[in-house]
């Protein structure tokens, strides 16, 4: 069920100018670390807009299972549900292989896994699961891969997958990259502490500098060595009042792995390092 503590916050870029801005005018061997564009010239990469049937989210890290290459989102990006839906075991998904503008592509990529979509599918029992497993992966069509570059804009990395939580107190960094910011690049970077952790692993609280908005959803976060720590997924009322909900990127990817059918899928480290405060 729904939970009135917290709000999905992707955007609506559509017909309605209510919420937002209008929106912004086969099998592939995935390039090894030295052939991937360099970050300086990559039209695609972690904190790239990406759009499903008019909503707005944002890239967090880029994934692999040895043979296509994925931009990661959040699963309620591609969702049929209202944004307060929080259960992703009962929210209605759009199905697989449906067209997701990413922007910097010159081709849409195909919604290949959503948590959600898959979770409803297998019949979930895992309450934490339901509530927490945020996460989906678009493949990037061959023709875009050589336009790829995996590190995160301004802090640099990912270096590796945190498997083992963070502490209430850490610091954390993200790179979200929401329309209603109009472009302004330097308010996209963001970091902040962690508020502790939650659902035995699959979730963490955090407070940035600014929260995330809608068109956040799906950024990225990364601990401070640099780890790719989460995805995010929610604004959070209670009990951290403008906080931001982070699924456990550890926890999602296992769970696609175990059953989202495209084999061993692994996150790809960034070929910048980490620069964080």
């Amino acid at each position: 069920m729904s939970h009135p503590w917290t709000k999905r916050i992707l955007t609506a870029a559509a017909v309605s100018l209510v919420v937002v801005a209008p929106a912004l005018p086969a099998h592939a061997a995935p390039p090894r670390a030295a052939a991937w564009a360099s970050a300086g010239t990559a039209t695609i990469h972690p904190g790239v807009q990406m759009r499903t049937r008019g909503a707005q989210c944002t890239a967090n890290f880029v994934f692999t299972n040895g043979t296509k290459v994925y931009l990661g989102y959040a699963a309620h990006c591609a969702s049929t549900s209202a944004a307060t839906a929080t259960n992703g075991c009962q929210a209605g998904s759009l199905p697989l292989g449906i067209p997701v503008q990413i922007t910097g592509a010159t081709r849409p990529g195909r919604l290949a896994y959503s948590s959600w979509h898959t979770m409803r599918q297998r019949g979930e029992r895992n309450g934490d699961a339901c509530k927490y497993n945020d996460f989906a992966l678009v493949q990037i069509d061959p023709a875009d891969v050589d336009r790829v570059n995996p590190s995160v804009p301004r802090w640099g990395g990912p270096d590796g997958l945190n498997t083992v939580g963070i502490r209430s107190g850490e610091i954390v960094y993200s790179y979200g990259n929401s329309a209603l910011r109009r472009g302004i690049a330097l308010l996209n970077p963001k970091h902040g502490v962690s508020l502790g952790t939650v659902g035995n692993g699959w979730s963490h609280g955090v407070y940035t500098a600014t929260p995330g908005i809608p068109g956040d959803s799906g950024s990225a976060f990364l601990d401070s060595r640099g780890r790719a720590l989460g995805v995010l997924s929610t604004l959070m009322i209670l009990p951290w009042p403008a906080s931001n909900g982070v699924g456990d990127l550890a926890h999602q990817l296992a769970y696609a792995r175990a059953h989202g059918g495209l084999g061993g899928v692994r996150l790809v480290p960034g070929t910048e390092p980490f620069r964080g405060r």
